[in-house]
């Protein structure tokens, strides 16, 4: 039976209710449903099976992409027993976060200690499937993008494209900078992806976008760091108050990026009322139209993307994350693909 876009969706596994298969996709998408070092609010593990139910809802003309639904998407099995592990340390580490906040010692608390560690172990196999089936996809021609989950989890890729590509940028969306040497005691914290990522020598440069929640010590890092670019909220809202368009800052945003590119998508770069239950949401960001357009501007310029991630989509007691993360998927998989 072929694919008629404009029938109902079909919830036929696969994301979009696409009929593709694992081997003839242009695009493999991986979901990670993990958020054990969440530090405020949970849920994101279910956020691939969220936007995988919502993603049959879409409509698919897009107005940049012509015959957008004959692309070949595949998403991959969502592994029931990593969203096991995960809930069941997310449970103990809740219990540890709780006890930090409250003045708690971690090197003298024997309990949390054993769970920090055992989050470690989880987290390091994590990583090393992942870059080992992402390097299998990448060396088989396809293109891959991690769906989370907390914002830890695409290392692994990030991983995988630094042994490909000899240099390539990164093009961050975030409400946060993640440039923490660790947090809480996880070295890949959800707060740490951007720091370990720059310990790849490949990565030429990080463009971060819309961050507006940041230590003093990531400001430090950042100025320390010639590799790294950040267009604060704060400084993107003052310019568009002085009157300028946004196609001008999208211009400025992609002129500092090299020719291969990866896209961090965290969904809470977008203001709060487009992704209410994310963990972690700010006051602020881009509106949902200014995020696909700054998209589309990296492919146009002639830049290719070489993989992404959406990450800290949580469904909570709304489906309007999931609706959103799967419109914001959709475009990052399209614009992976961009053909001018």
């Amino acid at each position: 039976m072929s694919f008629n876009p404009n029938d109902v969706g079909v919830n036929n596994g696969n994301i979009f209710g696409f009929q593709a298969t694992e081997n003839e996709t242009e695009i493999l998408l991986i979901p990670v449903p993990w958020d054990a070092t969440a530090s405020y609010g949970k849920g994101s593990s279910a956020g691939p099976q969220a936007i995988l139910e919502a993603s049959t809802q879409l409509d698919f003309f897009h107005p940049e992409v012509e015959s957008a639904w004959k692309t070949k998407f595949f998403m991959t099995p969502i592994s029931e027993d990593w969203k096991n592990i995960n809930d069941k340390l997310a449970e103990r580490t809740a219990k540890y976060i709780h006890f930090l906040e409250n003045g708690g010692n971690l090197k003298e608390n024997k309990e949390h200690l054993e769970t920090v560690a055992e989050i470690a172990v989880a987290q390091n196999y994590l990583c090393d499937n992942l870059k080992k089936r992402s390097a299998k996809a990448i060396n088989n021609g396809q293109k891959v993008g991690v769906v989370g989950g907390e914002h830890s989890v695409p290392l692994g890729l990030i991983d995988a494209l630094a042994d490909k590509y000899a240099s390539f940028g990164i093009l961050q969306m975030d409400a946060h900078a993640d440039l923490r040497k660790g947090y809480e005691g996880f070295a890949q914290s959800h707060a740490s992806i951007m720091y370990n990522a720059l310990q790849h020598k490949s990565v030429a440069s990080l463009v971060q976008v819309g961050v507006r929640d940041i230590s003093q010590s990531e400001i430090d890092f950042i100025n320390a760091d010639k590799r790294i670019t950040s267009f604060f909220d704060w400084d993107l809202k003052s310019r568009q108050f002085e009157g300028a368009l946004w196609s001008e800052q999208c211009k400025d945003i992609v002129s500092r990026l090299p020719q291969k590119v990866y896209i961090s998508f965290d969904i809470d770069c977008l203001k709060p009322h487009l992704c209410p239950s994310t963990g972690t949401p700010v006051p602020g960001g881009l509106e949902f139209e200014e995020a696909i357009y700054l998209l589309f501007e990296v492919v146009k310029s002639g830049r290719e993307i070489i993989g992404f991630d959406l990450c800290e989509v949580a469904p909570g007691n709304t489906k309007v994350d999931a609706i959103v993360g799967a419109r914001i998927l959709w475009n990052l998989c399209l614009v992976a693909c961009y053909k001018k």
